[in-house]
Parts: C-alpha cells; structure tokens; sequence
C-alpha cells in the first residue's frame, strides 16, 4: 500500500520533538542496534549450538535406535520488548521447532498472540530452567533476585544461560545463580558514520534478511557502530566445547566436530587444536580420547584465556567466524531441523 505521508516531513517522527530532544535522536538508532544485535546474535548461536547436536547425534548415535532427541529447547524468561522481539526472531530465522520454545511470563495473558504458533507460555519459572538446554534471561534488572532465586538449583550444568538483563555483571549474576554456563554480551559503542542502518529495524523479521545490516552486526565488525568484542566470541567457542565435554566426547572427536562445523562455513582456515582451549601445558598431557575440562564461561569472558590470544591474532580464523554468522543469520529457517547444516 502506498505511503501518502512519505514524503511529508510534519508527518515525520522527529517534526515533533524540540531541538533539546532531536540532539538524543541518537538513542533510538542505538535502542534498535541493540534490539538487533542481540536478537542476531541470539539466532546465531542457537543455529550454532544446534548444528554441534546434530553432527555429535550423527557420531555418536547407534544407526539401530533412534538415540537422543538432537532439537534444542530454548526456554524465553521473560516478554517485554526483548522478549517479544527475540521469540519473533526465534520462531523466524532459527528453524527450532515451536513446540520446543516456551516462555515464562509473569503475564502470560499478554503473549496469547503466541499460543497459535505452538511455543508454550507459563508462569514457572522453575519449571522453565528444568526443560531447557538455552535460557535466555529477558527480565528488567530490579527482578533478576527474585528470577535468580528461582532458576538456582533448578537449572542442569549443561544448561547455557544467556542473559539479556543489563547493569548485572556476569561474575554478580553467576554468584546470584549458582552456575557458571553463563553467557552476556557486552556491548560497546564506536563513533560510526554509517550507524543509521539501524532506522530501518522497525520489522525485526525483515531487517534480519538485509545483508548490510547483518554485516553491520557481525561480531568482528563495528560498521554499524556496536562493537561485541572477541570475549563474547571465545565464549561461544568455549560453550560448544563444555558441550562436547558435557556428552563425554573425547578432546580429538570434540576438535574435530567443531571444526567441520565452522569449516563448512569457510573451507580454508586454520583450525582449532588443544592449545587454542587451553593452556599449552594442560594440552600437552590431554589423551585423545579425554574429554576436555569443563570451562567457566564466567571466567572466559571476564580473564585473559588461550583462546582470546588466539583469536585476537588469527585473521583466517576471525574470517572463518564471521563468514558462518553471515551465513547462519542469512539462512532462512526450516522447520525440518535435520536441514539446518
């Protein structure tokens, strides 16, 4: 339908603001660089963490029996903005089943749009941290005591909590929880000419097919002026090894399945061995039949690690990084799960 106000700037949004408010303009192009960034990022590694279960089924699985069920279930704790944004992308570009997200909601009344998609809404949030393999933590920080209380001791080591909830630091919210399989994205801001691509995030499902504003949110990149940092990066690794450690992978099958994951996604790079997780020492004495330690994704984002040495002066690997996020988020989902390889 045509827009008959288009070109009518008293029909604008900023026609109405005073110049004190048009000099925070900024803070709405920020707002929804954030919005998308973080729902990205979502995506991608869920996508990641979920193409890691498949190709560790396809090794491991008995061909006889039917094995473990390989879909990732991801559980959404909370659904205001964040929330509500990050379930639309989910149920959009993810290709996880609806009938393996649900949410916790201290209104559940308020997402019944939802119900008719499939994804499950409650008001339990224990019950939400018992089920699923990703948590994601979309609640306002002065509710976070009493979430955390209720997800401590209810949530499984191999339960990844990634949360959304700011001005907690993540060393504060893993004492708060009692776990450590934690991930938070840090995100920074860089002056940035181009940071106007985000203007046109008002329909997240859409803004997340717009190569350029993919290419702006890629974590190694800072076009579109939100810089994530390699911490966040080397925390993703690290979450896909404690989850090789997690099934009793072996360190050599562990590498190997990661590395054929990342290099699908860009055949020529330098691949990840022992010393790129650990300390040189450590791997040196690591059976190839040995799991890997299980890693403190609170510590990885927080202290100087092997992997972030690594990463920080591997260009081919920080290429390789880059090219499997653009394709990940690009691909559109499928609901057939077994595809999203």
């Amino acid at each position: 339908m045509l827009d008959v106000v288009a070109d009518l700037s008293s029909f604008s949004f900023e026609a109405g603001l005073t110049e004190d408010e048009k000099k925070l303009l900024h803070l709405r192009v920020r707002s929804a660089g954030l919005i998308f960034c973080g729902c990205a990022h979502a995506v991608f590694l869920c996508k990641l963490v979920h193409s890691l279960r498949c190709v560790m089924k396809s090794h491991t699985a008995n061909r006889d029996s039917p094995g473990e069920d390989s879909d990732l279930r991801v559980g959404v704790l909370g659904m205001g903005q964040m929330g509500k944004q990050l379930l639309l992308s989910l149920l959009e570009k993810s290709g996880i089943k609806p009938s393996h997200i649900k949410i916790s909601s201290r209104r559940p009344e308020s997402v019944v749009g939802f119900i008719p998609t499939g994804v499950e809404c409650f008001s339990d949030n224990r019950r939400l941290a018992a089920w699923a393999d990703i948590l994601f933590l979309c609640c306002l920080p002065s509710h976070l005591p009493k979430v955390c209380a209720d997800l401590h001791s209810n949530l499984s080591k191999r339960c990844l909590v990634y949360s959304f909830t700011s001005a907690v630091p993540i060393t504060r919210l893993a004492q708060l929880l009692g776990h450590d399989f934690i991930l938070k994205p840090q995100y920074d801001f860089v002056a940035c000419d181009a940071a106007d691509v985000w203007l046109s995030c008002t329909h997240l499902a859409t803004a997340l097919m717009d190569p350029l504003q993919i290419e702006a949110s890629c974590p190694f990149s800072t076009s579109g002026g939100i810089s994530l940092g390699l911490n966040w990066v080397c925390a993703v690794l690290y979450c896909l090894l404690n989850i090789c450690t997690s099934s009793g992978l072996g360190s050599s099958d562990a590498l190997s399945l990661i590395n054929s994951i990342l290099k699908e996604k860009q055949p020529h790079t330098v691949e990840l061995n022992a010393q790129s997780f650990i300390s040189a020492s450590y791997a040196s004495s690591l059976l190839t039949k040995e799991p890997f330690p299980w890693i403190s994704l609170a510590d990885a984002q927080t202290k100087e690690t092997p992997l972030l040495c690594f990463l920080s002066r591997s260009k081919s690997m920080q290429q390789c990084i880059s090219a499997a996020y653009k394709l990940l988020v690009e691909t559109q989902a499928k609901l057939d799960s077994s595809t999203l390889m």
